[in-house]
């Protein structure tokens, strides 16, 4: 092995493992955002906080009986579109607030539709397709923020070419950590099927490859009943450019990730 990388600083182990097995949910680049997932409040709270996606899906909860209001962070709704009946009794109303930019929705009584949906323009330019379940009385508040807003995309790291190879395993390392795109490497978000290595469990994660390098990102769990110490022979092998173990002291039942740079084809 040419390198282990000590100097890289990372942070804490919990972090780390955290952080791994956030990446069962990622998709390549910006797809876990395009997807429109929205992470809700509680059906029970009278509260929901949504991230969203220009173009994507808004699934809330609309009250009953009482009114249901729709604010944006940092945006407020310039219009909205929507289909009407004509029949009082299933169409639902909106009132757009023109100070905040909010909305206000309302369903008659006796209204037998599950849902209501429309579509919503904001101040920004988004665009937000917003299907909300009706459920029972109570005023509900729907607090909505742009996830590429909330979450942008890191920039690209660039590896120099001609620097050692040493130095551009360290900035791989960096990026894999970091999950940030590489220039000239392809990056395969889908996790593999996991091993077992003895006590041992396995599972490549991400990987990124270019002709010359290939950085893996690998969720390593302790299965066995007694503790575990990792070392980047067991991780790795033979001809490893480089390789960083966030904890290698796992307890029974303890996961954590690793960072492996390897030349590519092997």
């Amino acid at each position: 092995m040419n390198l282990v990388v000590s100097s890289l600083v990372i942070a804490s182990a919990s972090m780390l493992a955290s952080r791994i097995d956030c990446q069962f949910a990622r998709l390549s680049g910006t797809a876990m955002i395009a997807s429109a997932l929205a992470f809700a409040a509680t059906p029970a709270s009278a509260q929901e906080h949504i991230l969203a996606v220009d173009n994507g899906e808004v699934n809330c909860q609309a009250s009953k009986s009482d009114l249901t209001r729709i604010a944006l962070k940092d945006d407020q709704f310039v219009s909205v579109s929507r289909v009407q009946s004509g029949v009082p009794s299933e169409d639902f109303s909106i009132v757009h607030e023109p100070t905040r930019g909010d909305l206000y929705l309302s369903v008659p009584q006796g209204y037998s539709k599950p849902n209501i949906s429309f579509f919503g323009t904001t101040q920004k330019g988004f665009v937000y397709k917003f299907d909300c379940r009706i459920v029972g009385a109570g005023a509900l508040q729907v607090f909505v923020a742009n996830a590429d807003v909330e979450n942008p995309i890191a920039p690209a790291e660039t590896l120099q070419a001609f620097a050692p190879l040493e130095d551009r395993a360290v900035g791989l390392v960096r990026a894999m950590f970091e999950q940030r795109p590489v220039t000239g490497f392809n990056i395969s978000d889908a996790p593999r099927a996991p091993v077992n290595v003895g006590d041992l469990k396995v599972q490549l994660i991400t990987e990124y490859q270019s002709p010359t390098m290939t950085g893996k990102v690998l969720r390593i769990e302790n299965t066995g009943e007694a503790p575990l110490i990792l070392n980047e022979q067991l991780i790795a092998g033979d001809g490893a450019i480089a390789v960083t173990i966030s904890n290698p002291n796992l307890e029974s039942g303890q996961a954590t990730a690793a960072y492996v740079v390897v030349p590519s084809g092997k």
